[in-house]
């Protein structure tokens, strides 16, 4: 049996991804920009960013880049905040 990390631990489910995401869409939310406003603004459909925002999809990483640009943050500033795993400390 695998011992790796389970569907509640790893990918949409993982804490540091939900902080991450969760600095986006305080960031947008900031700005005063409606979802509808921001995903024209990247040239993408409101669902893009709903299904970001609600953990529907996942962003990979030229995405997280193009989108944290695009609300005037740093992207390497808000991976450096994500905290580490609990085997990393």
């Amino acid at each position: 049996m695998a011992t790796g990390p389970t569907s509640t631990t790893k990918g949409f489910q993982d804490p540091r991804y939900k902080a991450l995401v969760g600095r986006l869409i305080e960031a947008r939310r900031a700005s005063g920009v409606s979802q509808e406003a921001f995903a024209a603004k990247i040239n993408r459909h409101q669902q893009f960013v709903s299904r970001y925002e609600t953990g529907e999809r996942r962003l990979d990483v030229v995405e997280f880049v193009d989108i944290s640009r695009a609300l005037q943050c740093d992207p390497v500033e808000l991976i450096e905040r994500v905290p580490l795993k609990d085997s990393e400390r």
